[in-house]
């Protein structure tokens, strides 16, 4: 018998709740679940996101141009579960092939997207027997209404040494983000941080009333960042500007280039005002089985195969 794989029994079966738990709480709230191709011709430019290339295309690193795509075409909230692929993603929390919850909702913003996620992670938990707390790696994390919303900006002033506009300045802004920000948040309760630079929107729309910001928030849980997502550019003038820019600078570092996704820009424009939202299944499993490694979560790690 293989032992390794048997000893992750437990987890595999707690998994399963949590996928199914997703889907009752997707389809009671009036969602379609839709699957989309996961080998693509272009995916979007991301500076810090390799795709794998599979056969003249790439493996998905997200679903998120054609479920867009979909919602450009009338489908008004949808939600789905697949896997993605990143190259040279590696680690305790990182695995080159991992399974995304990716789902949007037209009518809605970001902040609406904060209430739904946070209904979400309660309604799993509840659904798994947790009630409003779980305990993760000798943590307790308090999960009752309402989680703490902290802008990057107040993130800044509060957890670094320096603004967030200095650390921009200086290129240190991401630094800054993992060393002094990051292992402060969702510690005992979980966080959104919000309202991050418009030089980090990628595919988030500017705050009307203050451009200088995109509307874009990341989730954290018990020091696990958990989920990323905006109210949706759907400016498809800005949106190619932004993946030229991504995409030049993807090849000054020395990257394989990508093609641009054109028929993501020339349906964007028919995309109703929405917000859309990533999350990470493997890591979510992570917390309900209170696992420090991605590698008890998932049937087979890359190195078993």
């Amino acid at each position: 018998m293989n032992w390794r794989l048997a000893s992750r029994k437990r987890a595999l079966v707690i998994r399963a709740a949590v996928l199914q738990a997703i889907r009752e709480f997707f389809i009671a709230r009036g969602y379609l679940e839709v699957e989309t191709p996961q080998r693509i011709p272009a995916p979007a430019p991301e500076a810090h996101i390799d795709a794998i290339p599979a056969d003249g295309w790439f493996l998905q690193t997200s679903p998120e141009l054609c479920m867009k795509r979909l919602l450009a075409a009338g489908y008004p909230r949808i939600f789905q579960i697949c896997h993605c692929w990143r190259e040279g993603e590696r680690g305790s929390r990182h695995i080159p092939e991992f399974t995304m919850l990716e789902w949007y909702c037209a009518g809605s913003d970001y902040h609406g997207l904060m209430d739904e996620c946070e209904a979400l992670i309660q309604s799993v938990a509840r659904r798994m027997g947790y009630g409003d707390k779980l305990v993760y790696q000798g943590k307790e994390v308090e999960l009752s209404s309402p989680w703490p919303r902290l802008s990057v900006e107040e993130s800044f002033s509060r957890y670094a040494k320096v603004s967030m506009a200095q650390a921009l300045e200086c290129d240190l802004f991401d630094e800054i983000m993992v060393r002094d920000i990051e292992p402060h948040l969702g510690v005992s309760q979980p966080a959104f941080l919000y309202d991050y630079p418009a030089t980090r929107g990628a595919l988030a729309h500017l705050r009307p009333d203050k451009p200088s910001v995109a509307e874009r928030f990341e989730l954290y849980i018990a020091g696990l960042e958990l989920a990323n997502g905006f109210s949706e550019l759907t400016d498809a003038a800005e949106q190619r500007a932004r993946f030229l820019r991504d995409e030049t600078y993807r090849r000054s570092l020395g990257k394989r280039p990508y093609p641009i996704p054109e028929k993501f820009l020339a349906e964007l424009g028919e995309m109703p005002p929405s917000a859309g939202i990533a999350l990470g299944i493997d890591r979510l499993v992570m917390l309900f089985v209170d696992a420090a490694s991605i590698d008890e979560v998932v049937a087979f790690t890359p190195e078993e195969l």
